[in-house]
């Protein structure tokens, strides 16, 4: 598929990318039969002359990913009259109750009146797990602590489901290994008690090849409707679940992306193709910024960041961004920052320091940093239980960001993402939290190092 005159570097493109499936934990039949289905369209593809051969099949290795992944309905098909009935399954372990937490604070969001319902009487301390959990999303949690039948459990939360007015009514019933029958007999015996409208299937996204097994048990047991992947946020490509979809022919609803309550997020097959491939995912981050900022707080920033942001400005958006994830979680969104991830881990707790220090500035300091002297950065490191060192570093990198945001304040959305692109990956040491083993900027400074030590050694 190469131009005339070009020789093709990607000819080894589907055999890269199937080792790196296999790294991801990805079943090996599904390898096998993606890398065929990526060779074939690739042969003869015509490549246009303003692209390289390899654009293409990175193009062509996207299309192909999206298609697995696919088809994507991450809504919920809410029934009328009520209760909708979700019913959570899952192996020990997986993060199911924490999930039904999650699930429940997002049909809140859409305007619904979510039961939940402690159907696990397996786990001790599952109720109670749960009973904190429905506190802190604003949740009543329907539980009968004598009862040591899951299905009259569940039964009985119906009833008083429609006598509280509730639409919605998520069932946390036990983790279960896929081979104990009894358990696997239990909740058959729930769904067909209650007849719920979904039935999710929740796994572990760090799970080896036994995803695969578990989801073909799950369902050849129940009727499936959809996957919840968890732990979406780890290291891990999740590739063992992506893998259990195909298994189960069943789509992938939503991935848990964090610790934090509100952290599951509806699933998009091409999203997750751009992160897989290193290509960021700037509709994610998109969505993201927009939970946290309405129009009238972006027009007030926009007209901040166009005059010039002080250290009160800053805080604020420092606290904006802590809200919607960890560092890492933000920088692999934005193009380019995936790969310059690897290998590299982010101290979220530099954002701490900060806002310690800026803290301990007086109101006067944090509108003009300049006027911050020696005495006074003695002052604030002893206030905020840091060094005078560290304080002189954020003055300093705050000016930098400060004219950053004056230059971006005129772009259009896209031009901003490619300037934060640049920024952070010339920058990762600074007003960005620290990435430990060392920024780009440094590795790339040592290796002109050494190149130059190289050339003297040679003259010698």
């Amino acid at each position: 598929m190469a131009r005339p005159g070009r020789k093709s570097r990607c000819g080894c493109a589907p055999r890269k990318t199937g080792w790196a499936l296999l790294e991801a934990d990805v079943h090996v039949k599904v390898v096998k039969k993606f890398c065929d289905d990526v060779t074939a369209k690739a042969l003869g593809a015509k490549v246009i002359e303003t692209l390289h051969p390899e654009q293409v099949m990175v193009k062509i290795v996207y299309d192909e990913l999206v298609q697995i992944m696919g088809p994507v309905d991450p809504r919920i098909p809410f029934i009328t009259p009520g209760p909708t009935i979700i019913l959570m399954a899952g192996l020990q372990g997986s993060g199911k109750t924490t999930t039904c937490g999650k699930l429940a604070k997002y049909i809140v969001a859409k305007g619904k009146r979510p039961l939940l319902v402690a159907a696990d009487l397996k786990r001790p301390a599952a109720i109670d797990q749960l009973e904190v959990i429905g506190d802190q999303v604003g949740v009543p949690v329907y539980t009968e602590r004598g009862h040591q039948n899951p299905v009259k459990v569940c039964r009985n939360s119906l009833i008083h489901a429609r006598k509280t007015d509730r639409d919605v009514v998520i069932l946390d019933t036990a983790g279960r290994l896929a081979i104990d029958e009894d358990l696997m007999n239990e909740i058959a015996q729930v769904e067909q008690a209650t007849q719920p409208t979904q039935v999710y299937l929740v796994i572990d996204a760090m799970t080896g090849q036994d995803a695969v097994n578990t989801a073909a048990r799950f369902n050849e047991r129940l009727e499936l409707d959809g996957l919840i992947l968890t732990k979406f946020d780890s290291d891990t490509r999740g590739g063992a679940a992506l893998s259990a979809k195909l298994v189960a022919g069943k789509p992938i609803k939503f991935i848990g992306v964090g610790e934090k309550l509100e952290a599951i997020e509806e699933f998009h097959a091409d999203r997750i193709a751009s992160r897989i491939l290193g290509m960021g995912d700037v509709v994610s981050l998109v969505e993201k910024a927009q939970q946290q900022y309405d129009a009238e707080e972006a027009a007030r920033l926009e007209k901040k960041m166009s005059k010039g942001l002080d250290l009160e400005d800053f805080l604020a958006q420092m606290r904006k961004m802590k809200s919607m994830g960890s560092m890492k979680q933000i920088m692999k969104m934005v193009p380019g920052m995936a790969g310059q991830m690897e290998g590299l881990d982010v101290d979220d707790g530099e954002l701490v320091r900060y806002e310690a220090i800026i803290q301990s500035m007086t109101a006067k300091e944090r509108k003009r940093p300049e006027i911050i002297e020696a005495s006074r950065r003695r002052r604030i490191a002893q206030g905020s239980g840091t060094d005078p060192k560290d304080v002189s570093a954020l003055i300093k990198n705050f000016a930098q960001v400060r004219d950053m945001m004056k230059v971006m304040s005129g772009m259009s959305m896209m031009g901003r993402m490619k300037s934060i692109s640049q920024y952070m990956q010339a920058a990762a040491g600074g007003i960005i939290p620290r990435l430990k083993g060392g920024s780009t900027v440094k590795r790339r400074q040592e290796s002109q190092k050494d190149k130059r030590k190289r050339r003297k050694k040679h003259r010698r």
